[in-house]
């Protein structure tokens, strides 16, 4: 996590604060649940729990009890004893390092789920009222980055809003699977803490118990997990790399709005950089990169070993805030988006009618010529236009194999714009609803 790509929402999640009160939140809660089975005083749970609540847990002083026990866990809870006293016995049992860490990691992950699917709403929304906005706007389709049939930019953001429909529902699959407790115990057999005491807990934290916890949660629901990230981050630089082709100088079909008083290069005052979609990019190239190291963690040794531990440290507060802060990011560049209606127009007439060869190509074969014969035709024609020496329809006009068999005005009809967008409304009512 640097501050550059970070917002102080989602950080806040990963702050050494947040996380031993979340340890805490467990302890307090398993020790309530063990004072309801009569397992613990409940005056003992009482104190557990209202000394906690009015702590402030002193992040240097766990850091340097850990400096000498050289355990985490261990360094909190002699912390969380000096804070609550001698009721501090029970605190922690029957439980192991792992029921804290992982149940923890958990909480944090889904807190950080729900940042991100808000996010993605966010982006949705911008991508709705900009596809809308330009739902008829003419502009030519491409494939291999040639000019290929005429699209409307309303359709290319509808695409990208059902792209974003996806993500997000994958993100909720994702907060679903890792929203897992597991207070089991050593090697997860429950010998020390009975199951009820974990669906207790579970309960009480919003999260539901992991069926065989060996000792640890099983890495398989992380690594679906941070899979759903980097799933995430790739469409964002879809999104990213089509709008960086917009705005190439020679497209300038669209671009990312330009403030008062920006510069886009220390050496050329006239550059109008997509610096935004850039760093998106740049960001989902890192989101992605969390992803193998997290496939790498389910392979851990027997009930458990600690080489997912050091990983996930680092890759849950950067896949997390990474992420975040790039779709917020995307959200305002699709919201200000500076769209060039005009130039879409004269990039759509820029082949001089070649984007409608398909229609001339289908309306031969329905007059009776063979597809075969009908592809010459018009490639032939087609490749006098690619080489700058006319239009295309006055070289249709003038083939005697195609006047043969379209009459003029139906030639000329073959070139109506509109007759592309017939279906717009369809795709808009599949992907935004009737």
């Amino acid at each position: 996590m640097i501050p550059r790509y970070s917002r102080p929402e989602m950080v806040s999640i990963w702050a050494p604060e947040t996380r031993f009160r979340l340890w805490f939140e467990i302890e307090a809660a398993a020790a309530e649940a063990m004072a309801e089975t009569g397992l613990v005083p409940p005056e003992a749970a009482r104190t557990i729990r209202e000394k906690g609540d009015a702590a402030v847990f002193d992040v240097a002083r766990i850091e340097e009890i850990e400096r000498e026990v050289k355990h985490d866990v261990i360094a909190f809870l002699t912390h969380l004893a000096e804070c609550i006293g001698p009721e501090a016995r029970y605190v922690h049992l029957g439980m192991t390092s792992s029921d804290v860490l992982d149940t923890s990691l958990a909480l944090q992950l889904t807190k950080a789920s729900d940042l991100l699917i808000a996010d993605v709403d966010g982006l949705l929304a911008a991508l709705k009222r900009r596809a809308f906005e330009h739902k008829l706007t003419p502009t030519i389709g491409r494939s291999h980055g040639i000019h290929a049939e005429p699209t409307t930019f309303g359709v290319k953001l509808a695409g990208f809003h059902a792209e974003f429909q996806r993500a997000r529902a994958r993100l909720v699959a994702a907060r679903e699977e890792i929203a897992t407790c597991a207070l089991s115990g050593a090697v997860g057999t429950f010998a020390n803490v009975a199951p009820d005491i974990e669906e207790r807990v579970a309960a009480r934290l919003g999260l539901k118990p992991e069926p065989v916890s060996t000792q640890v949660i099983p890495r398989d629901r992380h690594a679906a997990f941070f899979a759903a990230l980097g799933i995430v981050a790739s469409s964002l630089e879809r999104l990213a790399t089509e709008i960086r082709h917009l705005q190439r100088t020679e497209v300038l079909e669209a671009e990312e709005y330009f403030s008062p008083g920006q510069k886009g290069s220390s050496a050329m005052p006239h550059k109008r950089n997509p610096v935004l979609s850039e760093n998106l990019t740049g960001l989902a190239r890192m989101v992605r990169a969390y992803v193998t190291p997290a496939l790498e963690n389910v392979a851990l040794w027997h009930e458990r070993d600690i080489s997912h531990s050091s990983v996930e440290r680092m890759i849950g507060p950067d896949a997390t805030v990474t992420l975040d802060f790039a779709l917020v990011r995307a959200t305002s560049i699709v919201d200000r988006l500076v769209v060039y209606p005009d130039r879409m127009q004269r990039n759509l007439d820029l082949l001089g009618g070649l984007v409608h060869s398909q229609r001339v190509l289908l309306a031969l074969t329905q007059a009776g010529m063979s597809r075969e014969d009908a592809y010459r035709v018009v490639q032939r024609n087609a490749m006098k236009v690619w080489a700058g020496e006319g239009r295309f329809l006055d070289f249709l006009k003038n083939d005697p194999e195609v006047i043969r068999l379209i009459p003029e005005s139906e030639l000329e009809a073959l070139f109506d714009l509109d007759y592309h967008f017939k279906h717009v409304d369809t795709i808009f009512a599949r992907v935004f609803g009737a």
